[in-house]
């Protein structure tokens, strides 16, 4: 078990004790709340918005979780290589949460940006947490968009994209990330974070597939690519994911997600 003490205005989280190996969307703690603990699946987003706090708690403080900062580094490097001020970008950041991701990207230089997540307990959290990150919000499945949400978005005139931890479980399937991506004007930037078994032969989410595709295609210019440790499961093991940053050269049609 991996654990924390709470400090001032922490919360009481606890990992499971002895877990057999369980995959990372099974994943669960226990918090203490009004006395009682309380069950929560990681992947319960909507329950672990709605407690103030512990998303940071329990992912960054006690399972040290690096993503936001291995994409914000990996997204400045390139902007800096190819000469783009970051104050230039106009961002989507696809499963936005609670803005954590948000924030790095405002840290990074990036000039508008809006976020969107499929619940609404996500955007509550993101104008609770950090009402100044965003310059939009928008609660929408992008899979079933309203033409007044496509306009909405397409209103932003975006020309990058970001997507951190989200992909590969069901919470965003490809054709929500396509439906993204294809928001983004032909040369924009693109930076996401994949489970390294999700862009392997192994595969069963459709996105190993997808980016292939993509990338033989000529879709998507991947210009860095970095295998790394997302963050440590609840038995203390590491979580490897890949960050990958490139830019958008065409629309990812239909058929490339049969």
């Amino acid at each position: 078990m991996i654990g924390s003490q709470p400090g001032h205005g922490q919360l009481q989280v606890r990992l499971p004790d002895h877990v057999e190996h369980i995959d990372q969307d099974m994943e669960y703690c226990s918090v203490l709340i009004d006395g009682s603990w309380r069950k929560i699946r990681f992947h319960d987003y909507d329950q672990i918005f709605a407690i103030p706090g512990l998303y940071e708690q329990l992912f960054h403080d006690i399972l040290d979780c690096r993503s936001p900062d291995v994409v914000g580094k990996l997204l400045k490097e390139q902007l800096q290589r190819e000469n783009v001020s970051a104050s230039s970008l106009r961002a989507l950041d696809l499963g936005a949460g609670n803005g954590l991701v948000g924030a790095q990207l405002r840290t990074v230089g990036v000039g508008h940006l809006v976020g969107v997540d499929i619940i609404p307990e996500a955007k509550d959290a993101a104008l609770r947490d950090r009402p100044e990150v965003y310059d939009d919000y928008l609660v929408v499945d992008m899979t079933r968009l309203s033409e007044q949400d496509r306009d909405k978005l397409a209103g932003h005139e975006f020309n990058a994209l970001s997507c951190v931890a989200a992909l590969g479980y069901g919470d965003i399937p490809p054709e929500a990330f396509r439906t993204a991506f294809n928001f983004v004007a032909d040369g924009g930037w693109i930076a996401f974070t994949i489970k390294d078994r999700f862009l392997s032969e192994a595969d069963t989410s459709g996105f190993a597939r997808l980016i292939e595709r993509a990338r033989e295609s000529g879709l998507l210019n991947v210009h860095l690519s970095e295998r790394y440790r997302h963050r440590l499961n609840v038995r203390g093991e590491p979580l490897h994911y890949v960050a990958l940053v490139g830019t958008k050269q065409a629309d990812i049609p239909a058929e490339l997600l049969a």
